[in-house]
């Protein structure tokens, strides 16, 4: 089963590498999408790929890397699009 879901994350996650991190963990569990650090502090994302391997990262996201600090996050599921081919950091 396909999963897709938008996130935004709140928390110590800008200067951290949380973007480099999300990457290389998406790529090793074969998820597609971006992330992106957004003008207020957070982080954003949307990740599409097998539902199991989605799940593990959004929960991946809720520790980050070893230099941030997660203090919630905002999770919307989005329909399954197969719209991208590999996970990008966007600026």
């Amino acid at each position: 089963m396909k999963r897709r879901v938008n996130i935004v994350i709140n928390g110590l996650v800008q200067g951290v590498n949380f973007r480099r991190h999300t990457q290389m963990t998406a790529r090793q569990m074969g998820v597609n999408g971006w992330v992106r650090n957004r003008p207020d502090g957070r982080v954003e994302g949307c990740f599409e790929g097998e539902a199991e391997a989605v799940n593990s990262l959004v929960d991946w996201c809720r520790s980050g890397p070893p230099a941030g600090r997660v203090d919630s996050l905002e999770i919307r599921e989005e329909p399954f699009a197969a719209e991208f081919s590999d996970f990008a950091i966007r600026y």
